[in-house]
């Protein structure tokens, strides 16, 4: 490289340097809407094995015969949880407001926060087991609870979903949606942590299957692949800002929507209500409803004529 292409190099990277230490957004840097740091997503990717391990620790904990071991390596991976969780919520905790708290181990909020997580583990490892169950029930390919948790991506789903679900009640920014996003990017189904689930959820297949922010969903309720439980349109202030407000479809108990069924805005489906696929379903319907496509017309041709 010649004297004058390296300055010419040397001039172009500076340029560029400086144009991009200058990209913000709204006036404000991003450093600013989270000024202790964003969470850890080693941190986070830990905590869902971790979780895994207590949920099924026979399955993914050392194996023993000794009770008493297995107890001992659920405390310790219990220990491991908690220190991860505080670290990360206060991290979290930090990006609310305007920065103002601490992310020091002895943050009082994190710590109480974690603990009342570590106090959720039994119900939500009761709840993943009604999910478990439900497949059991209604898919005959299912050959028994091992092949469900090491197989099946509804169970992925849920567990990271019931998870983010109680910590984004929380109010903390990010930690809820990234667990979620882990979710959708290994198993194609996409479940905002907002939406509130009943017991007994299952999704057969899974992939393309979208809940939106505000859904509730009562339950015994299964979803085929490529459902979307999304919203009709939005309400936007007086600024033209989106408003979050309830938006999204409620779905009551037992209800069975089949694949790439679209349900959108806040509308109720009533319970015991079997949604067909490939509908689109805008308006609120009765419980013990069944929604299919209207009947279809069939032709023959001959050689393509009349296509």
């Amino acid at each position: 490289m010649s004297h004058t292409d390296s300055d010419s190099l040397i001039k172009e990277v500076s340029s560029t340097v400086r144009q991009l230490a200058d990209i913000h957004t709204d006036d404000r840097s991003l450093t600013t809407l989270c000024p202790q740091g964003l969470p850890s997503l080693q941190n986070v990717k830990e905590i869902i094995t971790l979780l895994w391990k207590l949920m099924f620790p026979e399955l993914f904990i050392e194996r023993t015969s000794i009770v008493s071991k297995l107890e001992y390596r659920i405390g310790i991976t219990t220990e491991r949880l908690f220190e991860l969780l505080q670290q990360e919520i206060a991290i979290g905790l930090s990006c609310r407001g305007k920065g103002e708290r601490s992310i020091s181990d002895n943050n009082p909020e994190a710590h109480d926060l974690s603990v009342k997580i570590i106090g959720f583990l039994p119900e939500l490892k009761r709840m993943l087991y009604t999910d478990i169950h439900s497949i059991m029930r209604k898919d005959p390919a299912a050959g028994n609870e091992v092949e469900i948790i090491l197989c099946y991506p509804s169970v992925k789903a849920m567990l990271h979903h019931r998870f983010a679900h109680l910590i984004f009640t929380m109010n903390i920014p990010y930690l809820p949606r990234i667990i979620s996003e882990l979710a959708h990017s290994q198993t194609g189904i996409d479940i905002h942590p907002g939406a509130s689930i009943g017991e007994y959820f299952a999704i057969d297949h899974g992939t393309g299957v979208v809940v939106g922010e505000t859904c509730v969903i009562g339950n015994n309720v299964t979803l085929y692949q490529g459902v979307t439980l999304g919203a009709k349109s939005f309400r936007y202030d007086e600024e033209g800002v989106p408003m979050n407000v309830p938006r999204h479809p409620i779905i009551e108990d037992n209800v069975i929507i089949y694949s790439n069924a679209s349900v959108l805005g806040r509308i109720t489906i009533g319970h015991d209500t079997i949604v067909g696929g490939n509908v689109w379903v805008t308006d609120s319907v009765p419980p013990y409803s069944r929604i299919v496509q209207s009947g279809i017309r069939t032709e023959s041709f001959t050689n393509g004529a009349g296509i």
